[in-house]
């Protein structure tokens, strides 16, 4: 049953135009809002659009009794591997008995996936709860002739806000777009800063370059507040050392040869982890791509640096990053099926890596789709020059955004797959990839937004 509240709200007027930061014009009316009302406001506030400046945010925080304050926080950057190092943190800080908030995004089927309190989504009740007293000092803000923070702004206010009522040991908090101008970077003094690998991703926005994108990225640096960052790419690392010193930072750069596979089977991979200066630790993780090791590697050591803080023994992290999870990436769903929200060049760059292991010894078939302002011809000439799939499903996903599965399907066929179906249904185009596969290896990849709506089906195929 949805839950109602007598509610006055500014709602909007629908003969007046919306301004280009938001919703700006309303009518003052008395309604009953219930969590699907609350949820449809939230995605009616535009997605892409220009950011309001920090001051913005920390305005509404301050009028919100600022929340985020006396919390320890860490905040996470980067353009992939963001939200695995989240959880990460998270796995190791509920193993040591924190309790714990986490704040990441985008959700896969349902918005409240981006609130988790000690790794559970927050349920329907806190969550328009939550809404209801933000949003009603988002109206007295708006009615002054301020405009309406963004959709992620607001997003991020209720997460500090049910954070603090959750009373919350440790928040982990993951950047939306870019991080210098990102709303959660109005966060002053977390206890650290993790910057996880740079590639070319929303280029509009963060720059064209790495170094330009790294730039972005390393805004979240504070003062004095310690970065553990991934150095992959010498080019970012530049830029992140520079920032650092700039801040008066401790830095600490993780690179790939700090970590050695073990061994990496259908059920996860064991590796050694060694940094200068440091015991070498074996650890493992319930994934089967090899860049998961760097995200661990951070999370983890960024958890050593932090012991004098936590407290908590080296056995008990090692514990809790066994036992993490995170939903969408890597993840086996159903035997033999896997799916991954690599969704830009970088992020198939690295699926790629671990499709060719496993594909040394079993037969591989995918399902694709992608979005419009992803550069989807490289992906799927990068996905057949290296992975060779036996067959393709190609489906459509991303509402405005989506690209024709003919369209998808007819590159693929260009780049010499031998066998591809085009399927516009994504849940109808999941059921025949299973179908399908026999005993091959099911990776489908693309869009997070494909990842969304596999999780949603997942329950009825078997």
């Amino acid at each position: 049953m949805d839950i109602f509240h007598h509610y006055i709200i500014m709602k909007r007027n629908p003969n007046h135009r919306t301004g280009g930061a938001g919703i700006l014009h309303y009518d003052k009316v008395v309604v009953f809002l219930n969590y699907r009302e609350a949820v449809d406001y939230i995605e009616d506030i535009p997605k892409f659009t220009t950011k309001n400046p920090p001051e913005h945010t920390r305005e509404l925080l301050n009028r919100l009794g600022n929340p985020e304050k006396g919390r320890k926080i860490i905040h996470v950057a980067g353009t992939n591997g963001k939200g695995s190092t989240c959880a990460y943190l998270n796995a190791m800080l509920m193993e040591g008995g924190c309790r714990c908030g986490l704040f990441t995004s985008p959700h896969l089927v349902k918005i409240n996936e981006r609130y988790k309190i000690n790794d559970r989504d927050v349920d329907d009740e806190t969550f328009l709860r939550v809404f209801l007293e933000t949003k009603r000092v988002i109206d007295a803000f708006t009615a002054e002739g301020h405009d309406h923070p963004s959709y992620f702004e607001t997003l991020f206010l209720m997460g500090m806000v049910m954070f603090a009522e959750e009373n919350v040991d440790y928040i982990i908090l993951e950047t939306g777009l870019g991080g210098r101008l990102d709303a959660t970077n109005v966060i002053k003094d977390p206890l650290a800063c993790i910057i996880t690998s740079i590639g070319l991703d929303h280029t509009e926005y963060l720059g064209e370059t790495i170094p330009e994108i790294a730039g972005e990225k390393a805004g979240i640096i504070k003062p004095g507040v310690m970065v553990v960052y991934d150095g992959h790419r010498p080019e970012a690392s530049a830029v992140i050392a520079q920032r650092a010193r700039e801040c008066g930072s401790e830095s600490y750069e993780l690179t790939d040869d700090m970590y050695e596979l073990v061994s990496n089977t259908k059920e996860g991979i064991r590796f050694l982890f060694r940094y200068p200066g440091e015991e070498t630790e074996e650890l493992s993780i319930p994934y089967i791509a090899p860049y998961q090791m760097m995200n661990a590697a951070l999370a983890y050591f960024t958890m050593k640096k932090l012991e004098p803080v936590h407290g908590i023994d080296n056995k008990t992290l090692i514990r809790g990053i066994a036992n993490s999870h995170w939903e969408g990436r890597m993840e086996t769903v159903l035997p033999g099926v896997i799916i991954d929200g690599a969704h830009n060049e970088d992020g198939i760059g690295r699926f790629v890596e671990t499709a060719e292991y496993f594909g040394r010894e079993n037969r591989i078939h995918m399902l694709f789709s992608a979005v419009s302002d992803k550069d989807y011809p490289e992906m799927i000439r990068t996905i057949c020059e290296r992975v060779h799939p036996e067959s393709v499903v190609t489906t459509e996903v991303g509402g405005y955004r989506s690209v024709p599965a003919d369209e998808l399907a007819e590159l693929f066929e260009k780049c010499g797959c031998p066998s591809v179906h085009a399927e516009p249904h994504a849940d109808t185009a999941f059921r025949r990839a299973c179908e399908n596969r026999g005993d091959a290896m099911l990776f489908c990849v693309g869009s997070l937004y494909l990842i969304g709506e596999i999780k949603a089906v997942l329950d009825t195929v078997k």
